[in-house]
């Protein structure tokens, strides 16, 4: 039995991932921490990880990338293994987590959902298929209450291409400045925000007279709360070490 401690506890995430645990028998929650927190469940909530009165085996964090130093140092201190399933994470907070790896099991990647992870291998496999015959755009879109642009999930997905691509790519984010022919080079990432969107990532190949789409949209945010308890759930006895959905697939 994994006992987990989820970091953002009374946040729309926090909530959904509670009511997954609670139906699943490997895993169960001991308690919550939260900067305002509400009794909505039958474990404790505390506003700091200080005030915990018993060690998790791992914590799951869906509330803010502010959080991160708070939760890489209770964890280091205590041994304690971490899902980080934030997005909008700095270069310097990534390196940060990845120095923290070094000592303790992390999980971190831009997309919980398997679906997602699935795309980014498609996505690869094409770019390395039809090679720099067929531009690359890719399209993401969001809620309106979403802060970062573009999502961690695009550039996931951009990073995967360039890979297959030899890392010579780079990426254009705005046209409206730039007076001059696409290059071969580019890869278009572009960010829409609106409504009550989930998330929809698509993928643009565009060749002489043909296009190729890739694309995927999530229904509702349970996807990315059920990859984080598995997550979660999978890191439990880890050695140290950086994981992602790759490992967990």
């Amino acid at each position: 039995m994994t006992k987990t401690v989820i970091c953002g506890a009374c946040g729309k995430m926090g909530r959904v991932i509670s009511e997954i645990i609670s139906s699943r028998d490997d895993i169960v929650t001991i308690a919550g921490v939260d900067v305002n927190p509400v009794k909505f469940s039958d474990f404790p909530v505390v506003s700091s990880f200080g005030e915990l009165a018993e060690f998790p085996d791992v914590v799951i964090d869906f509330s803010n990338p502010s959080a991160l130093d708070g939760i890489l140092g209770y964890c280091l201190t205590n041994g304690i293994a971490a899902v980080l399933a934030t997005t909008g994470y700095t270069p310097e907070q990534v390196e940060k987590i990845r120095a923290a790896s070094e000592k303790i099991p992390l999980f971190f990647t831009a997309n919980m959902s398997l679906g997602i992870n699935l795309l980014s291998e498609l996505a690869k496999r094409a770019a390395a298929f039809l090679g720099e015959q067929f531009d690359v755009e890719i399209i993401e879109r969001h809620h309106n209450k979403k802060i970062d642009a573009p999502s961690g999930t695009a550039l996931m997905l951009a990073d995967k291409i360039n890979e297959a691509r030899g890392g010579d790519c780079h990426y254009m984010y705005d046209r409206h400045s730039v007076r001059r022919k696409r290059e071969p080079s580019e890869i278009g990432i572009h960010s829409v925000r609106g409504g009550t969107i989930v998330g929809e990532h698509e993928i643009v190949f565009a060749g002489r007279d043909e296009v190729i789409t890739l694309s995927h949209s999530a229904a509702s945010k349970e996807v990315f709360a059920v990859g984080a308890v598995n997550a979660a759930v999978f890191l439990n006895g880890r050695p140290a070490g950086l994981y992602s959905m790759s490992d967990l697939l």
